[in-house]
């Protein structure tokens, strides 16, 4: 069965977490190596916590040859082979449903800089998904994108690595392709958040 929740419940997604503030800190290393894809730009990113997520962000192959899109009144192939789709990847395994975290307008996983390493240090099996036409995923082969392209790239995804239903959560654009996708592909959503921004704009006590 899919739940949906509001900002209001959100807190409650998550029983086994501590809802009371407390001190966190992050180093970011000097040596910090960031995947070859990413842009020069990264190198001059000073935030800490924004440099450690993104020396974990990969590329993972997603299978599109079944995806097609209409382009000047005519359908054409969406792609001859697959995405390397850029996301973060959970270091746990846990046998709770996983959270997938998907990001706003205009941004990409690292969005979640923030809030990625406190549902990790909570023992939750954490997936930051780049949706498609955002982000960091290699995007040379493709021209245009819709809602139904991102849509069946993100269940290729779920259904090629994640595999089991979600705890699904987004603001902004993250929150219209989560509730697109739910509508669509039921058996791949658990609960579905819509987040309001200042609710995972988590303020760090220094």
């Amino acid at each position: 069965m899919l739940t949906l929740t509001s900002a209001s419940s959100a807190l409650t997604l998550f029983p086994e977490c501590k809802t009371q503030r407390r001190r966190f800190a992050i180093s970011a290393a000097a040596d910090d190596k960031f995947p070859s894809f990413l842009p020069k730009q990264m190198e001059e990113i000073k935030d800490p916590f924004a440099r450690k997520l993104a020396t974990r962000i990969e590329r993972l192959p997603v299978n599109v040859n079944s995806l097609f899109l209409i382009f000047f009144f005519r359908l054409v192939s969406f792609s001859e082979k697959s995405i390397m789709s850029s996301c973060v990847k959970p270091l746990i395994q846990s046998n709770q449903n996983p959270v997938v975290l998907l990001h706003s307008f205009d941004s990409s996983c690292l969005e979640w800089r923030y809030t990625f390493p406190l549902l990790e240090e909570a023992g939750l099996e954490t997936w930051a998904i780049d949706i498609l036409g955002w982000g960091f995923s290699n995007l040379e082969r493709i021209k245009s994108c819709d809602v139904a392209s991102k849509r069946e790239h993100f269940y290729q995804l779920w259904k090629s690595y994640i595999k089991r239903p979600m705890t699904l959560v987004g603001p902004s654009l993250g929150a219209a392709v989560a509730v697109d996708f739910a509508v669509n592909h039921p058996e791949a959503v658990s609960i579905l958040d819509n987040l309001e921004y200042d609710l995972f704009s988590i303020r760090l006590v220094e």
